[in-house]
């Protein structure tokens, strides 16, 4: 049985759904959601855990998974878990990482059909020159995500 909860994050609600097997989706939504007031069981970890990754406490999950794709796009998924906290790779590096740089189209569409957005952590790839390409959650998100995992904050002067 699926079960969803919502929750309110800087970057608007995000819908969590999950079963028995795990963390199933986790994206932010573009309309406004009543905040679930009691969270299912199967998701009180992730919510927990997502909690305090906007809080800037946890830099790593340690959550049970179970996203939907095809076998290529969960070999992708599992590359980009890799990229530590605070840092980016290219559409190129994972390309490279799989073992054929053929496959950078194959690897950024499966990058953007991630389900679980943040948890497998998608917002750290970016364009071979550096540019913030590609982002379902909008550019802006993917902007404040890594300026929330940078390790240097930029500080105001006034």
């Amino acid at each position: 049985m699926i079960e969803i909860a919502y929750l309110k994050t800087p970057l608007g609600t995000a819908k969590l759904t999950g079963d028995q097997e795990g963390l199933t989706s986790f994206t932010i939504l573009e309309t406004a959601e009543s905040v679930t007031t009691v969270i299912p069981e199967i998701l009180e970890d992730a919510t927990y855990q997502i909690q305090e990754y906007f809080d800037g406490v946890r830099k790593n999950f340690s959550l049970k998974i179970h996203p939907q794709g095809t076998d290529f796009q969960k070999k992708i998924w599992k590359l980009i878990q890799e990229v530590p906290y605070g840092k980016t790779v290219s559409y190129m590096d994972v390309a490279k990482q799989w073992g054929d740089t053929k496959i950078i189209r194959a690897a950024a569409s499966a990058n953007g059909k991630n389900p679980l957005w943040i948890i497998i952590p998608c917002h750290r790839i970016i364009g071979s020159d550096g540019s913030l390409t590609g982002y379902a959650g909008g550019l802006w998100r993917k902007k404040w995500l890594l300026e929330h995992e940078s390790p240097v904050k930029q500080q105001s002067l006034f």
